[in-house]
């Protein structure tokens, strides 16, 4: 397991972000990481981001709380934001368990971006190979720019989900 640490990211979301967003968050038993998860209703996109330090525990218990949303708002795409996380704490063996795991809604044919900072981006590819039989429509990317390409979104609304 490697550790990268981020120290020009805040571990926190600023006031302004808070605020401008009024995001719901789950805390993990073993790390105050908030989830954040919010849905363009429109476009049918459900995203979903952590922020702060990332963890194997932390990583599963965010997989099950995106499970959750993906089952209320059954979406049309979805991305999965890491780019505000601190530190990936991440084991290779709890890539590849997550990857190798059943989806929630099978074979919905979900489109599905993770966008991946470079503390992040070598395990979330690992993550996408890894899951090639069981998540065939995921794309691991570097910025949400090339995550709306893949999408082909322009100005997605977001609110956040309760």
């Amino acid at each position: 397991m490697s550790t990268v640490q981020r120290p020009d990211v805040a571990s926190s979301p600023t006031r302004s972000e808070k605020t401008r967003h009024n995001r719901r968050r789950r805390e993990s038993k073993a790390s105050p990481v908030p989830y954040i998860f919010d849905f363009d209703l429109t476009k049918g996109i459900l995203r979903s981001k952590l922020i702060g330090r990332v963890t194997d525990e932390v990583l599963k218990d965010f997989f099950r709380a995106d499970a959750d949303y993906v089952v209320r708002t059954e979406p049309q795409a979805g991305i999965v934001d890491f780019s505000e996380t601190t530190s990936f704490e991440v084991s290779a063996r709890a890539i590849g368990e997550l990857a190798k795991s059943p989806l929630v809604l099978p074979s919905s044919g979900v489109r599905r971006v993770v966008i991946a900072p470079p503390h992040a981006y070598g395990l979330m590819r690992m993550f996408e190979i890894a899951g090639e039989t069981t998540r065939p429509d995921i794309h691991v990317v570097r910025t949400a720019r090339e995550a709306w390409a893949i999408l082909s979104v322009t100005n997605p609304r977001f609110e956040p989900l309760e």
